[in-house]
C-alpha cells in the first residue's frame, strides 16, 4: 500500500514537474508564432500541391537549422544580456568593419521585415476576404492599423500570451487533419530522408527554408529571452522552450505539406487563394473548413504582422546603441516605419501569393549573411566565456550556414537567369 502511494505521489510530482516546464514556454513560442504565418501556410500548401511529399526534407532541414541558430541566439541573450545588434556593434575594433556590419545587418533586416510585413498583412487580409468577400486590399490597411494599436500598448506579456494561444490552435487543427487523411507513410519518410530537388522546385525549397529559418527571428529571440530569464543558470529552461516550441512549429508546417500533398497532388490543382487552400482541412472540418482556414490565416497574418516590426525595432536600436525599450520613441519609430511600409504594400492591389513567395525567397537569400554574423558572435570567448560555441555546436552551425549559402546562391542565380531572360 505504501509503495502504491509512493508511486502515485511520484507520478503526480512528475506531472507537476512537466507542467511547470511547460509554463516556462514563452519566447520560443513567440518565434514559432512568427514563422507559422501566412507565408508558411501558403508556401507549405503550394509545396505539397506541386511536388507532393518530395520537399519534406527541406522542412526537416529548416527545423533543425532553426533549432541550432535560435538556440545560439537565445544563449547569447541569456548569458550576455545583449541582443544580436548590440553584440555585433561591440564585436569589431575596426570602425570600418563595425559600421559595415551594422549597415549590412540593418539593411538585411529592414528589407526582410518590410517584405515580410506586406506578405503578413496581405496573408491575414486574404483570410478575412475568404470569410467576408471583401477585398484583401481593403482589409490589409485595416489589419495594419489594428497591429499598430496592438504594438502601441508596449506590453510584451499580452503579445506573448496571445501568440502562444494561436500556435496551439493551429497545431491541433493541421496535425489532426494530417492524421485523419491517412497519408502514404512510405512516401512521407522518403520525402523527409531522401533529399531531391525536382525540376522547378528550387525556389520553393528555398522559400520553405526562408519561411521557417527567419533571419529577423534571431534578433527577436535574443532580445525576448531577456524578458523571461535573468542568468546563465536558466539556460536549460531557455533551451527547452526553444526545442519544444520550434519542434511544434515544424510539426505544424510538415502537417500542412502532408495535407496539401494528399489533397491536391493527384488532381493537378495548385491552389492560388485561401478558399482553395481550405479544401485540405475538409476531412476534419467539413463545410466549416473555409471559415476556420480563413480565421486561421487571419490569425497567422496578424501574429506575424506584430512580430516582424518588433524584430526590426530590436535589431535597429541595438545596432545603433539606442535605448532598447518598448515605450521609447525611437523604438516605436522603427516598428512604425516597417508597419507603414506593410500597410502601403497591402493596399497596392498586388497578388498576395506572389508577394508572400517573394518574401520567403528573399529571406532564404539573406539568411546566410545573418547566420555568418551569429557564428562570429558565438565564438567570442571574451564575451561568452564557457558558454561560447563548443566544437559540436560550431560543426552544426557551420553546416547550416554552408547549406544556406549554397541554396541562397543557387536561388539568386535562378532569379538572375529569369531576369536576364
Amino acid at each position: 500500500m505504501k509503495e502504491k502511494i509512493k508511486e502515485e505521489t511520484q507520478h503526480c510530482q512528475g506531472k507537476k514537474g512537466f507542467l511547470a516546464k511547460l509554463k516556462q514556454i514563452g519566447p520560443g513560442a513567440l518565434v514559432a508564432a512568427a514563422f507559422i504565418g501566412p507565408g508558411t501556410v501558403t508556401t507549405a500548401t503550394i509545396c505539397g500541391a506541386s511536388f507532393g511529399y518530395t520537399l519534406l526534407w527541406a522542412m526537416l532541414f529548416s527545423i533543425i537549422a532553426t533549432m541550432v541558430l535560435q538556440e545560439m541566439s537565445s544563449r547569447l541573450g541569456v548569458v550576455t544580456r545583449k541582443g544580436i545588434g548590440e553584440a555585433l556593434r561591440n564585436q569589431f575594433d575596426s570602425p570600418t568593419l563595425k559600421w559595415m556590419s551594422i549597415i549590412l545587418v540593418i539593411s538585411a533586416i529592414g528589407i526582410g521585415c518590410a517584405a515580410y510585413e506586406t506578405g503578413n498583412i496581405l496573408g491575414g487580409a486574404l483570410g478575412l476576404e475568404t470569410i467576408t468577400g471583401i477585398s484583401g486590399n481593403i482589409w490589409g490597411p485595416v489589419m495594419g492599423i489594428i497591429a499598430f494599436l496592438f504594438l502601441w500598448t508596449g506590453s510584451y506579456n499580452i503579445i506573448e500570451k496571445i501568440l502562444v494561444g494561436l500556435v496551439g490552435v493551429m497545431s491541433v487543427t493541421f496535425i489532426l487533419t494530417a492524421i485523419i487523411i491517412r497519408p502514404d507513410i512510405g512516401a512521407i519518410l522518403k520525402g523527409f530522408f531522401a533529399p531531391t530537388i525536382p525540376k522547378g522546385g528550387l525556389m520553393l525549397a528555398v522559400s520553405l527554408i526562408g519561411t521557417t529559418v527567419v533571419p529577423y527571428n534571431l534578433f527577436l529571440h535574443a532580445s525576448a529571452v531577456q524578458e523571461r530569464w535573468n542568468s546563465a543558470e536558466e539556460l536549460s529552461k531557455s533551451r527547452l522552450d526553444t526545442l519544444l516550441s520550434i519542434g511544434l512549429g515544424g510539426a505544424i508546417s510538415s502537417a500542412i505539406i502532408i495535407t496539401a500533398a494528399a489533397t491536391f497532388k493527384d488532381t493537378g490543382i495548385v491552389p492560388n487563394n485561401a478558399g482553395e487552400m481550405a479544401i485540405q482541412l475538409e476531412p476534419l472540418l467539413g463545410t466549416w473548413a473555409k471559415w476556420f482556414f480563413g480565421i486561421g490565416l487571419f490569425a497567422a497574418g496578424f501574429s506575424s504582422s506584430v512580430t516582424s516590426p518588433l524584430a526590426a525595432a530590436y535589431a535597429t536600436v541595438e545596432a545603433l546603441g539606442w535605448k532598447n525599450d518598448f515605450k521609447s520613441t525611437k523604438f516605436k519609430l522603427i516598428w512604425g516605419i516597417v508597419l507603414i511600409v506593410g500597410i502601403i504594400g497591402s493596399g497596392l492591389g498586388k497578388s498576395p501569393v506572389t508577394i508572400i513567395l517573394f518574401a520567403q525567397a528573399a529571406n532564404g537569400i539573406l539568411l546566410p549573411i545573418i547566420a555568418l554574423f551569429l557564428m562570429i558572435l558565438m565564438n567570442n570567448e571574451d564575451r561568452l566565456g564557457e558558454y561560447a560555441n563548443s566544437k559540436f555546436q560550431n560543426l552544426l552551425g557551420w553546416i547550416v550556414t554552408a547549406v544556406a549559402f549554397g541554396l541562397g546562391i543557387k536561388s539568386l542565380y535562378s532569379v538572375l537567369q529569369k531576369l536576364i531572360g
